[in-house]
């Protein structure tokens, strides 16, 4: 962990494959909805719409932006599994957390489509083998070429990126 608002679990470095950081990767995937929940307990309105750091985006936005990001991960998986170095499609983040939605839909809405896409997702690559941990997708924006390992550990790290900023907000509030 460190004092960093905007990381403050630190940046994603990627690491080579094991068994015991796979486990520990996909159960943090499994997990990640009962944290999101528990993060946000009993936060009133004024709450949510408290930035997480000055220019940062709103507990709601990030609760949003979680699930449509991980909308968009379940979904480059599901291509790199069956399709050989896919495109993926790059979307504008901060783009997408100023849309009419974010402001007004419950963030329940989106703790709620966590839960279940986080369980098609896990049951989806829980017993993958190392082959397929090897598979990859493009991203054009980035020219590059992404395994599904790298990217399960990019999206482990994500979720509990956004967790942390939502818990360090509150511990700095006092909420």
């Amino acid at each position: 962990m460190t004092d960093d608002l905007k990381y403050p679990i630190g940046k994603f470095v990627p690491e080579p494959f094991s068994h015991e950081q796979k486990e520990k990767w996909l159960l943090e995937l499994k997990f990640l909805p009962d944290d999101v929940e528990h993060a946000i307990l009993n936060l009133d309105a004024p709450q949510l719409d408290t930035p997480y750091r000055e220019g940062g985006w709103t507990v709601r936005q990030l609760v949003h932006h979680i699930a449509d990001s991980h909308m968009n991960a379940y979904i480059r998986f599901r291509l790199g599994l069956t399709e050989n170095n896919p495109n993926i499609k790059p979307y504008e983040e901060q783009e997408w957390a100023k849309l009419n939605d974010t402001a007004i839909v419950p963030v329940n809405v989106s703790t709620t489509l966590l839960h279940c896409l986080h369980q098609r997702w896990f049951a989806c690559i829980k017993d993958l083998t190392e082959d397929q941990w090897e598979r990859t997708v493009h991203h054009p924006a980035l020219n590059k070429n992404i395994s599904l390992w790298e990217l399960l550990g990019m999206y482990a790290w994500h979720g509990k990126h956004h967790v942390k900023h939502i818990t360090a907000l509150r511990e700095r509030k006092g909420w």
